[in-house]
């Protein structure tokens, strides 16, 4: 049975006065599939704009707001009720469709898949190796369980930390640092297992964090991000080393790209003489619900 989410997603920008807004790209609305379903989607801006709706290199929806009247506050709400299923891979780990590793991609699926698996930072090869030789000993020879420990083994020797600043670290700063943010770790998670051969892409979107307790995974509140990794004879299956999470229903997929930097689900720009920009701020809200109505 699927879960049924109810995902209000709130972004305000405050400056001095009135301001000329550029057009902005709005990437908040998921594509349907078979393992997301969305019933209903509404977005309310204010102040009023124009949509044009598109579709980018990823095949992502965006919707592009453009403004008329000057302003001193852009409110942007989104709300979205879906139906989430669960794929469960644990269960499948035992069939002739298990992909091994060390792997080999066919033809097609290596041309089709090249952007995803070359390093994005080269000059982060060395401290990538080093930092997974010492910490990633225990290495499967099925590519499933593979990931899944690599998942674990940032989630173990790294430390989550929240930061309200824009931009993602490089995976070489992260091992630096010792911590990171859940799109820090979703990074490194996927230059890492680049470093292995693997093609991965980044996610944005939500997490579904009403339910675990005192277990309940962190970095709700906010939009979250993990990464996506093709196996063979598996597609894309989603890891989260932020929470340990391993294709669950707890991820909510908004988008998928190539790199951190273009998955954000506001962008824009403004024009006024003199003026400042005060603030942002952004709230999510996901809960389970018993109906679509």
């Amino acid at each position: 049975m699927p879960r049924i989410l109810r995902i209000l997603h709130r972004t305000e920008y405050n400056y001095d006065r009135p301001v000329f807004l550029h057009p902005h790209h709005l990437m908040l609305r998921p594509r349907d599939g078979h393992d997301l379903w969305v019933d209903d989607a509404f977005l309310t801006i204010r102040p009023k704009a124009s949509l044009r709706w598109y579709f980018d290199t990823f095949g992502n929806s965006i919707a592009e707001a453009t403004f008329t009247e000057p302003a001193n506050r852009l409110v942007i709400e989104s709300e979205l009720v879906l139906r989430r299923y669960v794929t469960e891979f644990m269960s499948r780990q035992d069939g002739p469709h298990v992909c091994p590793y060390p792997f080999t991609y066919s033809k097609d699926e290596a041309r089709d898949l090249f952007p995803y698996i070359g390093l994005e930072n080269e000059h982060d090869a060395g401290t990538l190796d080093d930092w997974l030789n010492a910490h990633f000993t225990e290495r499967p020879d099925g590519a499933f369980l593979f990931l899944r420990r690599l998942s674990h083994a940032i989630h173990r020797e790294l430390g989550y930390s929240s930061r309200d600043e824009m931009g993602t670290q490089t995976a070489g700063e992260t091992i630096a640092r010792g911590e990171g943010t859940c799109r820090d770790f979703a990074f490194l998670f996927m230059e890492a297992t680049r470093r292995f051969g693997f093609a991965a892409r980044f996610v944005t979107g939500y997490l579904n964090d009403s339910v675990g307790g005192p277990d309940a995974p962190v970095g709700g509140g906010a939009t979250h991000a993990w990464a996506d990794v093709f196996v063979p004879g598996e597609g894309w299956v989603e890891f989260d080393p932020t929470n340990r999470i391993t294709a669950g229903s707890a991820l909510i997929r908004v988008a998928t790209t190539r790199t951190p930097a273009q998955a954000s689900p506001v962008s824009g720009s403004y024009d006024g003489t003199e003026a400042s920009f005060l603030g942002l701020s952004v709230s999510v809200d996901v809960r389970e619900v018993d109906s679509p109505d």
